[in-house]
């Protein structure tokens, strides 16, 4: 469609995040899915969105709902997220 902008839809996921902190190999969550290895990395660099059973598959490894490992828009950055406050006033 014209004036449709690129990567309208995009699916974005913080799988390498969650793959990162959980200690887990891109070929071990791909043996747990029973895809190949490369569509972990594929998925995680957005070249590829999953299927809905595959997206929910995932987020069942994680243990998370499907929402907090997928989005449409873009996730915030982690540390955009743990800005330190500012001082409060003394009074």
């Amino acid at each position: 469609m014209s004036g449709e902008r690129p990567g309208a839809d995009a699916v974005y996921n913080r799988i390498a995040l969650l793959r990162a902190e959980g200690g887990v190999t891109r070929r071990e969550l791909a043996d747990a899915l029973g895809v190949h290895y490369q569509t972990v990395g594929y998925l995680e660099r957005g070249e590829y969105n999953p299927s809905l059973h595959l997206a929910l598959r995932i987020a069942e490894f994680f243990g998370l709902p499907v929402e907090v490992v997928f989005s449409t828009r873009p996730f915030p950055r982690i540390s955009d997220a743990h800005a330190p406050e500012p001082p409060a006033a003394a009074g």
